[in-house]
């Protein structure tokens, strides 16, 4: 498939053809910010500007705090507060990069589920969506090896918990964990690795990013209707989009600032709202905190982790036919991953003709239940083990596999969509009238 009819770069000028010649730079940044885009976008599609905002700010901030950390289990701790104490805006810095990881995971989540309900996973984006779960899992392993860091109580212990669960693959379990570690324990090894791989990590993602984004020259952006550009001519290519210069610029960068206002305040006024207060404590092996929890934005797959324990029928069938072999560890680990592996299959896992969500009436009814789903994982992934907290956990497991494994294929035959309109063109018009000067017709 072609992509969206438009104009090119032309070079005019002796320079310009002579660059273009050599490194056509100018035609790819020209055609990336004049690239046609789906003219009826809502407020949902301002979270991509939002994630590479703060993608550079991250990769700044984290540059900045690079020079006075010291990546050693002696004087980590104490490296830290010397930036918050003694380098000029050190505080305000770590500030900005440990609450920019939250703001990252807010957008990222807004626009995975975006995507789950516009049906952006579907074809021809299958790849696009890969992509985009990808980043998201390196997005995941760079935010863990930053909380290793600071070298503090849930720093250490989380990290004791989480490489535990790679010793929980069987026969080579063990051997993962110590190479992932370095060692037999978390100790200087382990930190050196994570610092180094926390350092690497945020620049692969950005070029992953740039491969994203270029995904969308061949097969343009999805829309509130699912319903794609018109790709016959260069006219009625014009009549469905709009340059995404300066228009949708201009309303991403106007929402990018609301949204910083809010994150300012939240730096400013609550920088340490959504930590731990025993991270402020330095790391002491032979003292375990009461309740060792992870970052909020891990929160809903540790609930799944710890959801599927010995007692549960499945589980329990699965150690039956592997002989042992899937233990509740393991099948806990086996669950975490296939939480965020059925995303990545949504693509072929909805089978519905109908891309959008918003002419799917049964579809809405179930995506809504998901959304809660999460906000309840992330809850009890943040309660103790103990109590109605699991079997509230493993109620909200079972859904989240069951939407995407169950629900997913079979609304796909069982449901009656409404007929999406037939061009982008006449949803804009629907929403917003036709354009002053519009011909009778």
């Amino acid at each position: 498939m072609g992509g969206i009819p438009h104009d090119h770069y032309e070079p005019k000028t002796g320079g310009e053809k002579w660059l273009a010649s050599r490194l056509p730079i100018v035609g790819l940044l020209y055609d990336t910010l004049l690239i046609p885009t789906p003219k009826n976008l809502n407020w949902m599609w301002i979270w991509g500007i939002v994630l590479a905002f703060t993608l550079v700010m991250q990769i700044v901030t984290g540059i900045v705090l690079v020079m006075h950390y010291t990546p050693h289990v002696d004087m980590a701790f104490a490296s830290v507060e010397h930036i918050m104490r003694d380098v000029n805006g050190g505080y305000m810095i770590r500030y900005f990069h440990m609450n920019g990881a939250s703001l990252f995971f807010v957008a990222v989540y807004a626009h995975i589920f975006r995507g789950l309900y516009y049906g952006s996973y579907k074809a021809p984006r299958e790849v696009t969506w890969i992509i985009g779960m990808l980043m998201y899992l390196i997005m995941m392993g760079t935010a863990f090896m930053g909380y290793v860091l600071p070298w503090g109580q849930m720093s250490f212990h989380g990290t004791a918990v989480i490489t535990g669960l790679f010793g929980a693959i069987p026969f080579v379990g063990g051997s993962i964990q110590t190479w992932l570690l370095g060692a037999g324990a978390v100790g200087q090894p382990a930190l050196n690795r994570f610092f180094s791989l926390h350092y690497l990590l945020p620049f692969i993602l950005a070029g992953l990013t740039i491969v994203h984004i270029w995904a969308f020259h061949t097969t343009g952006n999805n829309n509130p209707t699912g319903v794609e550009v018109r790709r016959t001519s260069k006219e009625d290519a014009a009549k469905d989009t709009l340059p995404f210069w300066p228009y949708f610029v201009i309303k991403d960068l106007f929402a990018l600032c609301v949204i910083l206002v809010v994150f300012m305040a939240i730096v400013g006024f609550m920088p340490n709202y959504l930590g731990e207060a025993v991270n402020y404590v330095p790391a002491n092996p032979l003292a375990t905190p009461n309740h060792i929890v992870p970052e909020w934005y891990f929160l809903p797959f540790y609930a799944i982790l710890r959801a599927f324990t010995g007692d549960v029928w499945v589980v329990m069938f699965a150690d039956w036919i592997s002989f042992g072999i899937i233990d509740a560890k393991f099948f806990g680990v086996l669950a975490m991953f296939g939480a965020i592996a059925v995303m990545a299959l949504a693509p072929w896992l909805d089978t519905s003709s109908v891309r959008s969500g918003r002419y799917r009436p049964m579809f809405k009814v179930w995506f809504a239940l998901l959304c809660v789903d999460f906000v309840i994982l992330a809850w009890v992934g943040s309660r103790p083990a103990e109590g109605i907290y699991p079997y509230i956990a493993l109620i909200g497991a079972t859904y989240w596999f069951a939407y995407f494994l169950v629900i997913l294929p079979l609304l796909g035959v069982i449901e009656k969509p409404l007929t999406p309109p037939a061009t982008i063109e006449d949803d804009f018009n629907a929403h917003y009238g036709k354009p002053t000067g519009t011909p009778a017709e």
